[in-house]
């Protein structure tokens, strides 16, 4: 897939800001959405080209051969970046630094004006000493910086270092830019020279984040009656297994994962859905977007039912699961744009459980675990089993707790077929059960930089609101 399309997402912020967190996150939910997205940190570049273990003084912006190897740093990630671009038709990268100086602001955006790139700056300014103090304590003194050096002596190293970077610091003024400023992720957004619809809907994303701890646990309903069947789809109620688990699922919560008085549980429109949380004294909200991915045609039937009807439907249907769409149903691609709004809502939510399905439960694990499409259809999301997901800033960290209630295994793997067996994928014939809907690696929504042509007053400064940017450009 290729596209004109060019945005550079440059971070702008002192150490222990959650810049990385925030280029994680980004990265995360646009590579969810289809759209080709990297990370370059120069951190990175800084300890493979001049090492790990070095002293705050090779900060200090007095030392003038430490400047000089940190931009070096610099310039070989932004290389790297420009070549990505160019000849990897990426869409997206994220430019993860202090970009501290209008100085070092202005030479990236006249390098990558060159390559007719955009250039968005992401600023986190953080006036919260505790939420600084936590970000030291579980991201820097555990990065390859610090690695085997006395947790002490690392927090004042690095704490001398913020002080270097805070001496020359420049907060982003420049009207001519286009920014959005992140203060204490979550209280206060500006935002100035917004133009486009994918930096919009970044924006939008940004807008709601947060960075306070929090846990999220997934867990499909209980047994169904069509589990039992094999059938897929339908609308049916627990079986008596699953009715067992319903009724063990408050004390997992209880004695496994700890008292969470402030978690809230979310659940599908679905019968089996919220038969699953009916004991669970926890204030709940049905979704109607967290129901099951619609099969249209092939709603109440069995696999090998499929197989009988539609033979060389079904055996073409791995070769792009994610993309392939139900004839009167959905695709997976169809559930994640459906999903984006729920998206939404847990980044800006604390403790949730959502009690879900199978193919809902694996695009949402896909997005905080950074599974690829072709990967989603398979991912494990077995019965009886609630998933802990804690979001870190380089990802999240995983638990399972499994119920002993035995249930059924509704998980197909991908089938391994010789190349003589493929058969090359055509339009759909007549009573087909479904069809592949787009090219492999297309962005799932358009992209297109035409939408919103860039104003001529480079002054103007954008006020769009968040509710203005939800209403424009985010409707579902």
């Amino acid at each position: 897939m290729s596209s004109n399309l060019k945005i550079a997402c440059v971070m702008v912020g002192l150490p222990a800001r959650g810049k990385t967190y925030i280029s994680q996150k980004v990265c995360r939910y646009l590579t969810w959405l289809g759209i080709k997205t990297k990370v370059f940190n120069v951190g990175n570049y800084r300890r493979h080209l001049h090492g790990a273990h070095l002293p705050h003084t090779f900060f200090d912006p007095h030392n003038s051969l430490g400047e000089q190897q940190r931009r070096e740093a610099a310039a070989a990630a932004l290389g790297d970046m420009i070549r990505w671009f160019n000849e990897d038709q990426g869409i997206v990268a994220i430019y993860d630094a202090t970009n501290s100086t209008k100085e070092r602001r202005s030479w990236l955006c006249d390098r990558l004006g060159q390559e007719d790139v955009q250039v968005l700056f992401i600023e986190s300014i953080c006036q919260d000493e505790s939420l600084i103090l936590a970000n030291i304590k579980e991201v820097k003194l555990s990065s390859p910086d610090y690695v085997d050096m006395d947790p002490d002596e690392a927090a004042v190293d690095f704490r001398a270092r913020i002080d270097h970077y805070q001496e020359q610091y420049e907060t982003i003024t420049e009207q001519e830019l286009t920014y959005i400023k992140l203060i204490n992720v979550g209280s206060q957004n500006i935002i100035n020279q917004i133009q486009g619809y994918l930096e919009s809907r970044i924006v939008y994303y940004l807008m709601n984040l947060h960075i306070a701890p929090r846990k999220i646990y997934f867990s499909r309903h209980g047994e169904s009656q069509y589990n039992l069947l094999g059938k897929i789809g339908g609308d049916s109620n627990l079986s008596e297994r699953g009715r067992l688990y319903a009724s063990k699922l408050p004390g997992l919560i209880n004695s496994h994962l700890g008292d969470q008085q402030h978690l809230a549980v979310w659940t599908s429109t679905m019968k089996r859905t919220i038969e699953t949380s009916e004991l669970l004294n926890y204030p709940k909200l049905q979704w109607k977007a967290l129901d099951e991915l619609d099969a249209g045609v092939c709603d109440g039937m069995t696999y090998e039912e499929i197989e009988q009807k539609y033979p060389e439907d079904f055996a073409n249907r791995d070769e792009d699961k994610f993309n392939y769409r139900y004839r009167g149903g959905e695709s997976y691609a169809d559930v994640v744009l459906r999903l984006e709004p729920v998206i939404m809502e847990l980044e800006r939510h604390e403790n949730i459980l959502i009690i879900g399905h199978q193919a809902i439960l694996r695009c949402i694990y896909a997005y905080f675990m950074n599974y690829k499409h072709e990967e989603l259809p398979y991912i494990k999301i077995p019965l009886h089993t609630v998933i802990e997901l804690t979001p870190k800033a380089y990802g999240c960290e995983e638990k399972r707790y499994k119920v002993d209630i035995d249930a059924v295994d509704t998980h197909r793997p991908k089938m391994k077929r010789s190349n003589s067996s493929v058969r090359k994928l055509q339009l759909p014939a007549v009573g087909s059960s479904g069809e592949i809907v787009r090219d492999p690696m297309s962005p799932i929504i358009p992209i297109s930089p035409k939408l919103f042509p860039k104003a001529n007053n480079s002054t103007k400064s954008s006020s769009l609101t968040k509710l203005e940017l939800g209403d424009t450009y985010f409707q579902s």
